[in-house]
């Protein structure tokens, strides 16, 4: 009986102190609280998710080794086609980027890298068209140390699987139209007056 008069002391207690603390009647503050509670089962039972229904997906296929491509080669592994890999390269290195499908595949926000060798854009930041090459002459120190950042990363989370062919630039002197030499000109004059 002591622990009945016990509870039916910290009771009233309860109800006494709750007008002092809320301004409220006791009735009043527990529908209050009734209501809140209402309301939250009702959105929690409105807004709940529907059970996901989870489909196995089939594990991704090991990365293949390619060697050396071109750049128009690589362009193939863009993501457009299911049935390659997604590659991706960083100073001419190539790496299968194809778990990161949701990141560097169609419709992901770094898309535009795949199938390119993205270093100027990378250490650039930069997701402009002209940025999309493999070109990192003439990067600021900031620059070339924000690429490095990202060739390890690429390093340390996606296989090596090939090589962008280097294309030799032609020498810029056998595509310049020579000028004559004041000296070329004389003996090319004398020719003709002969």
């Amino acid at each position: 009986m002591a622990g009945l008069d016990f509870v039916y002391g910290y009771w009233n207690a309860t109800l006494s102190s709750i007008p002092q603390y809320t301004g409220l009647s006791a009735s009043t503050f527990f529908t209050v609280v009734a209501l809140v509670f209402g309301i939250y089962y009702l959105i929690s039972v409105l807004f709940a998710q529907a059970p996901v229904e989870h489909v196995p997906m089939e594990p991704l296929p090991p990365p293949q080794q390619l060697g050396e491509i071109t750049a128009e080669e690589l362009r193939a592994y863009d993501g457009t086609d299911p049935n390659k890999p997604l590659l991706m390269a960083i100073k001419a290195q190539i790496y299968d980027v194809s778990r990161s499908r949701a990141f560097y595949g169609p419709g992901g926000p770094y898309a535009l890298f795949a199938g390119k060798d993205a270093s100027r854009a990378l250490a650039k930041m930069s997701f402009e068209e002209k940025d999309l090459t493999g070109d990192i002459e003439g990067l600021s120190p900031y620059e070339a140390e924000a690429l490095t950042d990202w060739e390890y990363k690429f390093m340390s989370k996606y296989q090596k699987v090939g090589t962008v062919k280097q294309i030799p630039v032609s020498d810029k002197s056998e595509n310049v139209p020579t000028t004559p030499t004041p000296d070329a000109e004389s003996e090319t004059s004398k020719g003709i007056r002969a």
